[in-house]
């Protein structure tokens, strides 16, 4: 069970083969006049922060000139999915965000569209998941937890910041399985906002949370918990001292990717300059800036590889949620 991003590739040697030249500026940096990012939730969202933070990289490192905004929440995501298919035809400036939700909310028919219905543009960051325990309890790694679940698995429920079948759970859900127990087994709480999740930690309630790894890093960084294992495939330098799944004997990563689609239909150069600003831009100070204020982690595919991605991120959600009984 593991979910693999492919490494970036630049696409300069494309842009020459289509033979498509952009309006370049002085420096030689600019490949786009415009980008117009359709994002799918409110403001203050990981889909508008991803949106803006990208935008506001690209314009002020010279490769967009101009960046504009439109948040379309509803259906999930799926608003403005319908929208972009719907109007796709003028729509071929818009860039619009998402990430893993795109394949959870399909597969269970929150929205009818799937990714296959838009254009693949690229994958561009990512944010890992991690099990974290209370700062006082008395589990210390995986193995503890495990040991801790062998003896009483009913006082060793595991709780997270969404719904049953939500990304918080199914994570959960996946380390277990790796972890040789039964995912339908395992006890799994859902909490409607971060505080309650924590105050649950902390009384005791749960055994361990589910959470993105950047939350987590916040909150140990805080001193309220211990991560105990990330799903990365190596550890991550936000957080060095925390063991990764693998590492312990436990056999699966994800990632919460996020990234861009365009419209259905959109034209081989126009894509191929999309992908090659994006390509440019994690070579920028303007993006490192924009990363690490955001604590984002750089994970960039385009094209093949974006879709390779996300067909094997939906056959393994797929069947987990299919055993879970969500499909």
């Amino acid at each position: 069970m593991t979910f693999k991003l492919g490494r970036r590739a630049l696409l300069a040697g494309a842009i020459a083969t289509l033979g498509f030249a952009a309006p370049v500026l002085a420096d030689g940096q600019k490949v786009l006049d415009s980008i117009h990012f359709l994002i799918p939730g409110g403001a203050g969202g990981g889909w508008d922060g991803t949106a803006r933070g990208t935008g506001e990289a690209l314009t002020k490192a010279g490769l967009v000139e101009t960046a504009s905004y439109e948040n379309m929440s509803g259906g999930g995501g799926g608003k403005a999915i319908g929208y972009l298919i719907e109007n796709a035809e003028s729509n071929h400036g818009t860039l619009m965000v998402n990430s893993t939700p795109i394949v959870i909310r399909s597969l269970t028919g929150v929205f009818p569209h799937n990714f296959r219905d838009l254009t693949l543009v690229a994958g561009t960051i990512g944010d890992y998941a991690a099990i974290v325990v209370g700062k006082d309890s008395p589990i210390n790694s995986m193995s503890d937890l495990m040991a801790a679940y062998d003896a009483d698995p009913s006082k060793t429920a595991i709780g997270g910041g969404s719904v049953p079948g939500g990304m918080d759970h199914l994570v959960a859900a996946m380390v277990m399985e790796a972890a040789g127990k039964d995912a339908l087994e395992v006890k799994y709480i859902p909490y409607d906002a971060g505080g309650k999740a924590m105050a649950a930690l902390l009384s005791g309630e749960i055994a361990a949370l589910s959470t993105g790894f950047s939350e987590a890093v916040d909150l140990a960084s805080a001193g309220e918990v211990k991560i105990i294992g990330v799903t990365s495939e190596e550890r991550v330098g936000a957080a060095p001292e925390a063991m990764t799944m693998k590492e312990q004997g436990i056999d699966t990563s994800f990632v919460n990717w996020r990234g861009f689609f365009g419209a259905p239909g959109l034209p081989a150069d126009k894509l191929a300059l999309y992908q090659d600003a994006l390509a440019k831009m994690y070579d920028t100070p303007e993006w490192e800036e924009v990363r690490a204020r955001n604590g984002w982690v750089n994970i960039h595919n385009s094209g093949d590889d974006f879709k390779s991605f996300l067909e094997g991120q939906e056959k393994t959600i797929g069947d987990l949620m299919k055993k879970l009984g969500f499909l």
